[in-house]
């Protein structure tokens, strides 16, 4: 968090992100947090509609704002009026990359396709997040991060097996697809250093999630079997499942893997458990994972929580407490490893957010400022990239472009 900490790997490259919400604005996050200066446009009158998003607004502001708008610049410009558009393509020209993640189509409605922009930036890497991607039949409807996690296949088998499908308690769908843009524009930022050319990533939503679903789609091609929901267990995968101890608290164990069983064995003082046919492999214990799974909870409900934890860890045996926010703000692990960071925040005052991950060893990312307010960098950065004096700063704010 100090001024002389390294600079980021990405602290050469100009990103412009152009949209709202969190597919396209966490793609600018990550880009921000590794060192890239994040230009962000927004509407000047209501900005991005996150500053107003979450359960609860303290002092009338949005705590998503900080985490997801931190490490970039705002700039208020209207895209809709031609001059707005004129003053984008003068930022663009001078960008490394290029993030948007409108419906397919808008930008080529304000005059900036891949086409028109790379002829004026044939260097310019655009990074086009959207529900279905810019091509095929669907890729003109609308398409919010839950839609892809439905088609995704993630919603199918989420959730309890008697219920409907459940959601994550956060859009995974949304996140998914900005970290799949990240890695494309790395992609090609190394493909534009060897050849000098930029090009278009085109992520799409639904694609970020089915890439994540493991064999789904070649077990049924194969098998004919088609997975569902299973609640807090992967079928034929046991021991692992959420357990209850002592006062309503659950624990979470993992030991489906055979010397881990034993070490489990051992510790619930049944060794039995460990030859016995119906459990003594993998195969067997994931035949007989229901039976296997209430022998376990009845013995874990004896237990208090910490007690139990204490004792799976000293014969090591994956398992954890159910962490929540505050578990995370006192758990010594996060703190050794600075995983939360305190950030200053000129409304709320100090406040904390997870911090920049993964973490490299010699230009780690870091948070260097929160969320700005609206439009807060516009004058600069239109100065310092656009040439604007102050009297035409003044002429485009009172015809309503910035």
């Amino acid at each position: 968090m100090t001024e002389t900490a390294p600079a980021g790997p990405l602290s050469d490259l100009v990103v412009i992100e152009m949209g709202t919400l969190i597919a396209g604005p966490f793609c600018g996050q990550i880009l921000g947090d590794f060192g890239a200066e994040v230009i962000k446009i927004e509407d000047p009158r209501t900005g991005d509609p996150m500053r107003q998003w979450g359960r609860s607004l303290p002092k009338g502001l949005s705590p998503w704002w900080p985490v997801i708008g931190r490490n970039k610049k705002s700039v208020g410009i209207d895209l809709r009026k031609p001059e707005g558009q004129a003053l984008a393509k003068a930022l663009i020209g001078k960008a490394d990359v290029l993030i948007e993640n409108f419906r397919p189509g808008a930008m080529e409605k304000w005059g900036m396709s891949y086409e028109a922009l790379s002829a004026i930036n044939p260097r310019l890497i655009m990074a086009r997040v959207s529900g279905f991607g810019q091509t095929g039949p669907y890729s003109q409807r609308a398409g919010y991060g839950l839609i892809g996690e439905a088609m995704g296949g993630l919603r199918h088998v989420t959730g309890e097996p008697d219920r409907p499908p459940a959601r994550a308690g956060i859009s995974i769908g949304d996140s998914l697809a900005a970290m799949h843009a990240v890695m494309g524009i790395t992609m090609a930022l190394h493909h534009r250093d060897r050849t000098g050319q930029g090009q278009v990533i085109d992520a799409a939503l639904y694609e970020s999630v089915l890439a994540v679903m493991e064999n789904l789609v070649t077990e049924y091609d194969i098998t004919g079997y088609t997975r569902e929901r299973s609640g807090s267990v992967l079928p034929g995968i046991a021991p692992s499942n959420a357990y209850p101890c002592k006062n309503g608290q659950m624990i979470l164990i993992g030991g489906n893997g055979d010397n881990v069983y034993a070490r489990l064995t051992e510790a619930m003082g049944r060794p039995d458990l460990k030859t016995d046919p119906k459990f003594v492999d993998h195969n067997s214990r994931g035949v007989n994972q229901t039976e296997l799974d209430g022998i376990i909870a009845a013995w874990t409900a004896t237990y208090d929580l910490d007690d139990l934890l204490a004792l799976l860890e000293e014969k090591g045996v994956p398992c954890s407490r159910v962490y929540r926010a505050p578990d995370m703000l006192e758990d010594p692990q996060f703190a050794a490893r600075d995983s939360i960071v305190t950030v200053d925040h000129g409304v709320f005052g100090p406040i904390r957010m997870q911090n920049a991950f993964p973490k490299l060893s010699a230009t780690p990312g870091r948070v260097r400022w929160p969320g700005p307010a609206l439009g807060e960098h516009t004058d600069a950065v239109l100065a310092e990239r656009a040439g604007l004096s102050a009297a035409r700063l003044e002429e485009l704010r009172a015809a309503g472009v910035l």
